[in-house]
């Protein structure tokens, strides 16, 4: 298995807030541990801020799976981180807000940002103000602030926005329904958080250094943050964010000016992040755009950075000659090109395995059908050669009853037609749980739910007539059962499963619905597998309905299947 797969899981657990979480540890981690070493105060001091940012950082991923606990823990981390400062004299460094390190400040707002989006409106207030104490008397604990003074008044300032904006995410998520929003930009946060973790760090070196340096650093910052947001979009339409970074390049030659001439940037060019974002940029280019749109805008993009790091070099801030700057850009572009390559042949790659995988799950599920066909048929022939062979008893001796024999006949063969075209497509051998189907819709979907080892706690539903087609009962079968089995799979931290099946205006109205976490997509039908097609392959050839999807904090496959089939 390559290693990026292994990986997945790992990133998939930690999900956009915990990649966050984790760029801001390492930004403090380059930050304290240089600190702990030099001349200035005991060697070793400065680590003693450590326990304090690792602690508040377990509170914020514990805060994932219980909110309230998480908040009320991170409350009493920084007051004990602030007394352990207090007691040792360690030299605690500000970031956005005085005395609080970087980690402490995105932990405390994830923690109110879960409280608020998770917690009932009671309880999210309380947790929030205690936050809200708990990091104003380490601000003015720590090192000992007059709250009259200016530096505190900013952090007032800026803690207010901060606590505003996180209190209105978590809102906006809640009001929205759990862990999904309706809008592009929360679907686009949620598929690239990866890659926004990653771009976090240098951005927040860089904010660090704007807060070390002064508001002279603040636009080139912003480019910064302007690149890094375009890298992102660049997984949508990377044509557009490749143009627009170019001109975010070229902006950036006026913040340089303006920047302190004792600002480093790496080989005299552009600051970390654009040279990152630009990195990425590059590589969705060569992987998901055209060649005839992709390389122009390349060549764009390396024409600026090319004028940029002249201008740079020429003007008295270059420490390198522009042969070596030249020699660098190369490897960096080569390197850039050739990732994207590897992704777009492993995209390729993968578009024919899913292509494979899904014509299999539709053939197999059309084979599971015409196996079922020789039970259907087979029921409604039986009855044919019975009433002929009554027929052809009776009929000398009472015609009459040799005619009605000759009508039931006629029907029981339109019924056999009938159920043959609904489900004949083609034949597989499968030993599909279906298998074990009775006549009795209602006694097996009670079977099959007490039998389903999902480990969950399963509702069962039902308003069933005793005329149901067979060939539409053995569907709704099987529908439920492959739900079932996928919550097993993929509802974590389902409590309770509902089925409910009914009749309703000639239709069997089928839903199976759970309420586990939804947060992140689940795949059709399984780990690696294509239940879902097979699902909405099997509903469709009955001419029916199928919806599946997160409802109401979980999810919820619903299908209607027409009760009466197609006579022609």
């Amino acid at each position: 298995m390559p290693f990026s797969d292994r990986l997945q899981p790992t990133w998939r657990k930690l999900g956009l807030e915990g990649v966050v979480l984790l760029a801001a540890l390492l930004c403090d981690l380059v930050i304290v541990l240089p600190s702990a070493f030099d001349n200035i105060g005991p060697r070793g001091r400065d680590l003693l801020l450590l326990p304090g940012i690792l602690a508040v950082s377990a509170c914020a991923l514990w805060a994932r799976e219980h909110p309230a606990r998480g908040a009320f823990a991170g409350a009493a981390v920084l007051v004990g981180s602030t007394a352990l400062i207090r007691i040792t004299d360690a030299a605690a460094f500000s970031t956005l807000l005085t005395d609080l390190s970087l980690t402490e400040t995105v932990a405390g707002l994830e923690l109110v940002y879960f409280a608020v989006r998770r917690l009932r409106p009671g309880m999210a207030a309380a947790a929030t103000i205690t936050l809200v104490v708990a990091g104003l008397f380490a601000a003015t604990t720590r090192s000992g602030y007059s709250i009259s003074s200016g530096r505190f008044e900013r952090t007032m300032l800026l803690g207010a926005v901060l606590l505003i904006a996180a209190v209105a995410v978590g809102l906006r998520f809640r009001l929205a329904g759990g862990a999904r929003a309706s809008s592009r930009a929360a679907e686009l946060l949620r598929s690239q958080w990866p890659l926004i973790g990653v771009l976090c760090l240098p951005l927040f070196l860089d904010l660090y250094q704007v807060l070390n340096d002064g508001p002279r650093l603040l636009p080139l910052w912003l480019c910064s943050a302007a690149s890094a947001a375009l890298a992102v979009f660049a997984s949508r339409k990377p044509v557009v964010s490749g143009v627009l970074v170019s001109a975010v390049f070229a902006v950036s030659v006026v913040a340089v000016w303006i920047a302190p001439k004792s600002y480093d940037m790496p080989f005299d060019s552009l600051p970390t992040t654009e040279i990152l974002a630009g990195t990425v940029i590059v590589v969705f280019l060569v992987r998901s755009a055209r060649p005839a749109q992709a390389w122009p805008v390349i060549a764009l993009m390396s024409a600026v950075v090319g004028v940029t790091t002249a201008v740079n070099v020429t003007s008295g801030r270059g420490l390198y000659d522009l042969h070596s700057l030249f020699i660098a850009a190369l490897l960096v572009l080569g390197t850039a090109v050739a990732v994207g390559l590897y992704f777009r042949a492993r995209d390729s790659e993968r578009t024919k395995v899913v292509e494979a995988a899904v014509t299999e799950a539709q053939t197999s599920e059309r084979m599971a059908l015409a196996r079922e066909l020789h039970d259907v048929v087979a029921h409604h022939v039986t009855g044919i050669v019975v009433q002929a062979q009554a027929a052809r008893m009776m009929g000398g001796k009472n015609p009459a009853l040799a005619m009605d024999a000759l009508g039931r006949i006629e029907e029981a063969g339109t019924e056999a037609l009938v159920a043959m075209r609904r489900l004949v497509r083609s034949m597989r051998s499968n030993a599909a749980a279906t298998e074990q189907a009775t006549t009795d819709l209602d006694a097996d979907l009670r079977r099959l739910a007490e039998t389903a080892h999902h480990g969950v706690p399963t509702e069962v539903e039902l308003h069933l007539t005793p005329d149901i087609p067979q060939e539409v009962a053995r569907s709704a079968l099987r529908l439920v059962q492959e739900s079932l089995t996928n919550v097993g799979k993929h509802a974590a931290g389902a409590t309770r499963v509902a089925v409910l099946a009914e009749v309703l205006d000639g239709e069997l109205h089928v839903r199976v619905s759970d309420d586990g976490r939804t947060g992140d997509e689940r795949p059709a039908g399984g780990s690696g597998g294509y239940g879902l097609v097979g699902m909405r392959e099997r509903v469709e050839l009955l001419h029916g309905r199928l919806t599946a999807g997160p409802a109401g904090g979980g999810w919820t496959v619903e299908a209607w299947l027409p009760l009466e089939g197609e006579t022609e």
